[in-house]
């Protein structure tokens, strides 16, 4: 005789809203846990709001620029400002306002070579660029210093000895090698050439640790080196007088010199 088969049971395709159910009742509640543990501290948060926007606006916060001790307030004392924050706009509107006024007296006073195409002053944002060429102060091959050139620079020492901005001089010279027994190369003879004007500066006033003499060679040339004309640019002697000083001279930047043709 024949068994009856059982009835098949139906599965359940709905149990997995348990488990899903379950996790989501857990998860509800972690976020609860921590929203009641939770607490924003308002100066804080201020503080740090305060930093980011000045950060982007490249000023100094006003919550963490200025320490003051609690009896200055009542003493009347000023504020003292960290050394670290950067100039505000009123000291950055006076460093450029000083920076004008130099570069004006020094065009002012070598008028009559700037005419003649022998010497070219220009402001940026770096400070002030004075190209000098070497016709005005070097013979040919030579880093010695000719007697009216003497007489032309202790003028722009004394328009810039009494301020405290620090001065690059930089030596260039044409691709012309120079084989000789006192320059064996062109970095010799780009770095005497620097050094003769630093210390003429320091001779008439300048405070030596304000400068910098470097030698660049050919290495940074303004033109082409395969015409006469070129080569005369390129031998020139550059006085930067930066507007933004730092702590040691070792650190200035060198010159942002354009290449000829893209270089």
């Amino acid at each position: 005789m024949a068994r009856r088969k059982h009835d098949e049971e139906h599965e359940s395709h709905e149990r997995w809203l348990v488990s899903y159910a379950d996790f989501i009742t857990l998860l509800f509640a972690f976020f609860v846990v921590m929203y009641a543990i939770s607490s924003v501290n308002e100066g804080k948060y201020r503080v740090l709001s305060d930093a980011l926007v000045s950060a982007f606006r490249n000023e100094v916060p006003s919550s963490i620029s200025v320490i003051q001790l609690p009896n200055q307030a009542q003493a009347g004392a000023k504020p003292k400002v960290s050394p670290s924050a950067p100039p505000r706009a009123p000291e950055l509107e006076a460093q450029a306002k000083k920076m004008r006024g130099m570069a004006g007296d020094i065009r002012g006073a070598l008028g009559p070579l700037i005419e003649q195409g022998k010497v070219r002053v220009t402001q940026s944002k770096r400070g002030i660029a004075v190209e000098i060429s070497d016709s005005v102060l070097f013979d040919l091959g030579r880093a010695e210093l000719q007697a009216a050139s003497v007489t032309m620079l202790k003028t722009v020492a004394e328009l810039v000895r009494d301020n405290d901005n620090l001065i690059q001089v930089e030596g260039h010279t044409d691709n012309q090698p120079i084989r000789s027994t006192q320059y064996p190369s062109n970095w010799e003879l780009s770095a005497a050439r620097a050094a003769s004007v630093v210390r003429l500066f320091a001779e008439n006033g300048i405070v030596p640790k304000r400068m910098v003499a470097i030698g660049y060679a050919e290495f940074r040339p303004v033109e082409q080196n395969e015409t006469v004309e070129g080569r005369a640019r390129n031998r020139r002697v550059t006085l930067n007088i930066l507007a933004d000083n730092k702590d040691e001279v070792a650190v200035l930047p060198p010159a942002d010199t354009p290449r000829p043709n893209g270089q």
